[in-house]
């Protein structure tokens, strides 16, 4: 009777099953709490994989397995921090997949104690992760356009880009396994490039409009050659024209113009002749068209140093710089196109499978003058043709605009939008060259 009455009371029946269902619920939170914790050290670990790998990849190369493993662990270990994780391991391997390119895949795994699943049988977690790094043993042609005009000075910029520069530098040499596998030419560009006056007497600098203009007159108050020739001095000082000193009996002496010697020149040059400036066309003695115009322009930037493997002489050029003069950066570009390209004057290496090349170009202003115009519109128009050149050339592009300049034709230079950096505070070249160089560098994480 009461054992009847027990089972047929539904009363108070909710709270056990509660408690019963309970179980698994609590078993699932405590799931994802370690499973969570697990997942933060996994992150953890794969970032420090990544930074090992990437500090390992350059000198992989000659080191031996022992050695490799011994500093794989020690980088990794002074990444990693993370105290819940034992039983870590960590494995390199080294392998050359083909002729010229390499690889290192390094391996970690851990082990992290549960809290809360251990209650129903799993008491660690046991996780692994890789990091693979490709790199080749390319070359690199490098040509940094670097803008000198008078802004510049402005906003610290000329300062941070000195420092970011500085770096890239320093990325690059780290990255050259051989001396002369990487090259870098720099040119400091206002309305003209200075190519040095140690090239006074190179055949492919035409000096026609240079000798016009510098240089001295028979008779005084003509300073071009245009003024000056076609005047004269009369014996007789009252007459100033050839037929009334002749009239006059005096004696008329045609003026004469001298130009200066080439040693005066500071080294700027301007635009080549159109097309020529947009293009690396070589140079050829006597073929005017194709040579570079001496200019002795009143703002010269210190002078460009072509493509070199003397990383002191490059960093000395980065700290002559000084703001001076108004903006074209087709002159620049042009320079650097030339300086890169396996022609005459500079000839550059030749292309090859093993050769990557690539030109950076940064500025901080729009075009304001070059050798024809002070129109910006068609001094825009010279600069896309010459990137358009450029890229064609399979020449890689980076262009960096800085604060202020024409964004649209830079992101048009660029040889894709991903190689356009629009930087808004000059502190921030220096991440931005960082990021170029590393990609230069030919050193990537792939997986």
């Amino acid at each position: 009777m009461l054992l009847g009455r027990f089972l047929r009371n539904r009363d108070a029946s909710v709270a056990p099953m509660l408690a019963l269902a309970a179980l698994p619920l609590f078993g699932f939170v405590g799931a994802a709490i370690d499973f969570s914790r697990g997942a933060s050290v996994r992150t953890s670990m794969q970032g420090a994989l990544d930074a090992t790998a990437l500090m390992l990849a350059k000198n992989a190369q000659t080191m031996s397995a022992a050695d490799l493993s011994q500093q794989a662990t020690s980088d990794f270990k002074a990444q990693f921090n993370r105290p819940e994780a034992y039983n870590v391991t960590v494995t390199p391997q080294y392998t050359q997949p083909a002729p010229g390119n390499f690889q290192l895949k390094i391996t970690a795994a851990a082990t992290v104690d549960t809290k809360f699943t251990r209650l129903i049988g799993q008491s660690t977690i046991n996780m692994s992760t890789s990091s693979t790094v490709l790199w080749g043993i390319k070359k690199l042609n490098l040509a940094l356009v670097l803008d000198n005009t008078g802004s510049m000075a402005q906003n610290n910029k000329m300062t941070n880009l000195k420092t970011a520069a500085h770096n890239l530098l320093s990325t690059l040499q780290n990255a050259s396994t051989n001396n002369g596998d990487v090259q870098v030419a720099i040119v400091p560009f206002a309305t003209d490039v200075n190519v040095g006056t140690n090239n006074s007497t190179a055949y492919w600098v035409d000096w026609t409009d240079w000798e016009a203009s510098n240089g001295t007159c028979s008779k005084s108050g003509s300073s071009t050659q245009s003024a000056c020739v076609g005047t004269g001095t009369c014996s007789k000082s009252s007459k100033t024209s050839q037929s009334s000193c002749q009239t006059a009996g005096g004696t008329w002496t045609w003026a004469t113009w001298a130009h200066a010697n080439h040693s005066t020149w500071n080294g700027c040059v301007e635009d080549r002749d159109q097309n020529n400036d947009v293009s690396n066309t070589a140079t050829v003695a006597g073929a005017p068209a194709t040579l570079y115009r001496a200019h002795q322009a009143d703002n010269c930037p210190t002078s460009m140093i072509a493509l070199s493997t003397s990383w002191t002489a490059l960093n000395s050029k980065v700290d002559a710089m000084t703001p001076t003069g108004n903006t074209n950066v087709t002159v620049g570009l042009q320079m650097g196109f030339q300086l890169v390209s396996p022609v005459e004057p500079f000839n550059a290496p030749a292309a090859a499978p093993d050769l990557d090349k690539a030109i950076v170009i940064l500025t901080d202003g729009t075009n304001t003058q070059n050798r024809w115009s002070s129109s910006e519109s068609s001094i825009d128009a010279r600069t896309q043709k010459v990137c358009d050149n450029i890229k064609a050339a399979n020449i890689q592009l980076y262009t960096v605009r800085v604060i202020d300049g024409n964004a649209t034709l830079l992101q048009g230079c660029a040889t894709k939008l991903s190689m356009y950096y629009d930087v808004s505070q000059a502190v921030q070249l220096n991440s931005v060259f960082s990021s170029i160089a590393q990609n230069l560098a030919n050193l990537r994480i792939t997986q």
